[in-house]
């Protein structure tokens, strides 16, 4: 007897997509996106940059690995929701320590399997990213677009994923410390630079100017998050206030909020750039980098001129601006994901660069 469709997903603009459901039962609605990894999905997962986001996996089989315990991004998950073509939930891995229904079930996640992401994929290509409501297959049509419709546009994501109070991770025989802004930090980017000798304090995002200044620290990094740039004005004006007075290292939404503080712009792309598979030029090597990519805003390259701020890297597909610097101020930024885990590992050569950026800065002291 073939299985009786229990989930679907409703559109803002009509369109419904039936499935069946694995991990959480919860209604939810989201930003739909779609993400062209073929590995990884756990990372996706625990990626606090998708908070209030509903990933269609372009992949066709997902949970085939299942869930392993050092492979989280964040240790609070924040995904919006999860819609897949073929969902497995029984996972062959020796290192798997439960199945990716089990995960979203724990942190209230709601999954769909079933869909012809596809179909679904293409839509999002063809009319942008959109509005979505993960429910019931029973949930009439009308009833789903009122929902829909009267749920607020969130503005608060990076509050809700920032970390409450300042916490560590040190490595032995540091070297260096950083300051890391919590935004929605993943937890590779503080592995990748620990690895390199640095001691990590991570802040909350609103953290003061005056209180980084007295830790001391040799360097700032400037993290990924969720939501629009523009509404995280503690870290712009935290930009603002500390820029050439040490060097200052951004990805994602740190690169984005580096360009605003400098006096650039911001906007939201049709269907954003997520997977691992992006190439980026750049324009100091003429190197192209297959990079790892999750975000909704860029920067744009027009609003740059008088900002001190020169590109440094470009996205082959369509040109948008994906690495800036400022040598005068020893700060850098890029778009991308130079951490990118499980891969590709093409960008991890810019931590070292923070690091050398941090070295010249001391001595030069």
């Amino acid at each position: 007897m073939a299985r009786r469709f229990d989930r679907k997903i409703i559109l803002e603009d009509g369109s419904e997509y039936p499935g069946f459901g694995f991990g959480s039962p919860e209604d939810r609605v989201c930003e739909i996106v779609f993400n062209t990894s073929m590995a990884g999905y756990q990372e996706i997962v625990s990626d606090p940059s998708y908070t209030d986001q509903a990933v269609v996996m372009t992949y066709p089989l997902i949970g085939n690995y299942g869930i392993t315990d050092e492979d989280y991004e964040t240790r609070f998950p924040t995904l919006g929701g999860l819609i897949v073509g073929e969902y497995n939930d029984l996972p062959s891995n020796f290192r798997c320590t439960k199945t990716l229904a089990e995960i979203l079930e724990g942190y209230g996640i709601p999954g769909i399997e079933g869909i012809d992401t596809r179909k679904l994929t293409r839509s999002i290509r063809d009319l942008g990213s959109r509005r979505v409501f993960l429910t019931g297959a029973d949930t009439p049509l009308e009833e789903g677009l009122r929902i829909i419709a009267g749920t607020p546009v969130p503005h608060d994501a990076v509050s809700r994923v920032s970390c409450r109070r300042k916490w560590y991770s040190r490595t032995p025989n540091h070297q260096y410390n950083v300051v890391a802004v919590d935004c929605g930090i993943k937890l590779n980017i503080i592995r990748s630079l620990n690895a390199r000798g640095c001691n990590l304090t991570v802040v909350p995002y609103s953290t003061p100017a005056e209180e980084i200044l007295a830790m001391k620290p040799d360097g700032l990094f400037l993290s990924n998050g969720p939501g629009d740039p523009e509404d995280v004005t503690p870290v712009i004006g935290l930009v603002k206030a500390l820029r050439g007075r040490l060097p200052i290292f951004g990805i994602c939404l740190g690169h984005q909020m580096i360009a605003l503080a400098s006096g650039g712009a911001t906007y939201k792309l049709k269907f954003g750039h997520r997977g691992g598979n992006h190439p980026v030029k750049n324009l100091a090597t003429g190197k192209v980098e297959m990079t790892a990519q999750n975000h909704s805003y860029a920067v744009s390259a027009d609003s740059l001129v008088g900002t001190g701020l020169e590109i440094t890297h470009i996205n082959l597909l369509d040109g948008t601006v994906e690495g800036l610097r400022c040598p005068a101020d020893r700060m850098f930024s890029v778009q991308y994901h130079p951490e990118s885990a499980p891969g590709p590992q093409d960008s991890a050569y810019l931590f070292d660069e923070f690091i050398e950026s941090m070295g010249e800065a001391k001595r030069n002291a």
